[in-house]
Parts: C-alpha cells; structure tokens; sequence
C-alpha cells in the first residue's frame, strides 16, 4: 500500500483525476486552434485547425497560371505542409506538460 494507506490513494485518485480533466481541456483548445500555413511569399495560404482539418485556403490570382499548373500545385502542398507542422508542434509542446517532457509513443 502506499505510504499514507487509504488517505494516500485518495489523494493520488483526485491528483489523476485533475491532471485527465487539464489533459481533456488541452485537447478541446488544441482542437479549437488555427494555424496558418502560407508559401510563394504568402501568394498561397492555408488555415487548419488542430484536428487537421483544412478550413480555408486562399490563391492569389497572380500564381495562377494555366501553362504552369505544376508550381501552383507545389505551392498548396508546401502552404499545407507547413501548416501540418505548425499543428504537430503546438500539439507535441502543448502534451509535453502532461507527460514531463517524456516521448509517449502513439499518444501525440
């Protein structure tokens, strides 16, 4: 048993249930943020929200040319991948008070 007996499971039980109710609120605010990923100079930007969930996304008319459709496709992955970034590392800092720091794999 642990040192305290009954009184120090209890008070390790509430310590649990305190840190699950903050690790819940963190992952409703993590799911409720938008970040905004942006490339060719800002000519090409995405917004994505922390459930990585594309909820805007903007095109200059000026990138869009019919005879290199190719660069405009480039820059909507680097825009999108930047944002994906910038949601993996809010959400690895943002768990990382939970877990002291330590890699928990699969739970980030």
């Amino acid at each position: 048993m642990l040192p305290g007996g009954k009184k120090g499971m209890k008070d390790l039980m509430k310590q649990a249930q305190k840190m699950q109710q903050e690790l819940l609120k963190a992952q409703e605010e993590l799911a409720n943020r938008v970040v905004e990923g942006t490339s060719g100079g800002g000519m090409v930007k995405i917004q994505m929200n922390g459930k990585n969930q594309v909820i805007s996304l903007k095109i200059d008319p000026e990138v869009v040319d019919p005879d290199d459709v190719e660069m405009l496709e480039d820059l909507i992955i680097a825009a999108f991948n930047e944002a994906r970034e910038k949601i993996e590392k809010t959400s690895e800092d943002e768990f990382s008070k939970f877990a002291g720091g330590m890699k928990i794999p699969g739970l980030f």
